[in-house]
């Protein structure tokens, strides 16, 4: 299922999400939680890859390394799962760094393991990386650009 725009498949996520984390609550496994959202999404029609592989280049297009993203939602959305008390800024890194390796521009970081639900939407286009707000989440970009700094090299 395609729906109009990102922006309409990352609020589906999210609220999908949420409900995950209100059923479930925190204290299980990362990949209890990487089941129940695959599940979900493929009942609502989405398509849903689970442990999607991303090659990382280096500059010449020799292959450097893979990652393994947890969830690819239809072939244009990255979702990393955590399961950890809070959000902490390597997991950030690691999404930032799996949007650039696909080279996808949106990515969500779901929080499952803390008692109140975290959820960060990130983008990554054209050079630049930013956070946008879903929720009361503020503003990190001074960090995402020195994530991205760190990256590119």
């Amino acid at each position: 299922m395609q729906t109009k725009t990102i922006n309409d498949l990352c609020d589906i996520v999210r609220q999908t999400a949420y409900d995950i984390h209100v059923y479930h609550a925190n204290g299980h496994l990362e990949k209890v939680y990487e089941n129940a959202l695959a599940n979900r999404l493929r009942k609502a029609g989405f398509d849903v890859k689970q442990q999607h592989p991303l090659k990382v280049q280096d500059e010449d297009g020799t292959i450097i390394g893979e990652y393994f993203a947890d969830l690819l939602i239809d072939g244009r959305l990255i979702v990393e799962l955590k399961a950890a008390k809070s959000v902490a800024d390597e997991h950030v890194a690691q999404t930032l760094g799996y949007l650039k390796a696909s080279r996808i521009e949106h990515g969500l970081l779901i929080n499952f393991g803390s008692y109140r639900f975290e959820i960060r939407k990130f983008v990554l286009s054209q050079g630049k990386a930013s956070e946008e707000g879903l929720g009361r989440l503020a503003c990190l970009m001074p960090f995402l650009f020195a994530i991205y700094a760190f990256f590119r090299g």
